[in-house]
């Protein structure tokens, strides 16, 4: 396995999985139960395999469409295109699919977090090739 890919896949899993972590069960735990949204016994394992599975993704596509990046810009730009991509299904399709208390209220701070998830993510992407 080529170095940069496990770099870039560690790059989008260690700080997507901290993130997610204290995100959605720490900081806005009570949020997330006033949208009751999820279930009360959450399943960290799956939400662990699911990173891992869109990390190795990911990672997979910076290397392809980011070949030779030589500035912060191609780790950026990169980020704002995976992001708008992982908004679509973790924002957008949830909202669309799943009963909440407030499809708005879910959208904002699932919005937030993408934001704030792929500002760390992208950076480091253009840090590890």
């Amino acid at each position: 396995m080529d170095s940069h890919f496990v770099l870039n896949l560690l790059a989008y899993l260690l700080p997507t999985f901290v993130l997610g972590f204290v995100w959605h069960l720490k900081l806005f735990d009570a949020y997330y139960r006033r949208l009751d949204i999820y279930r009360p016994d959450v399943i960290i394992p799956f939400g662990f395999l699911s990173m891992l599975i869109q990390g190795t993704l990911f990672a997979a596509a910076y290397s392809r469409l980011v070949p030779h990046p030589t500035a912060m810009a191609d780790g950026l730009g990169f980020a704002a295109g995976a992001a708008a991509l992982s908004w679509s299904f973790t924002t957008l399709a949830v909202a669309a699919k799943h009963r909440m208390t407030s499809v708005r209220g879910f959208i904002a701070i699932e919005t937030a977090f993408t934001v704030v998830q792929w500002a760390l993510v992208g950076p480091l992407l253009a840090l590890t090739s």
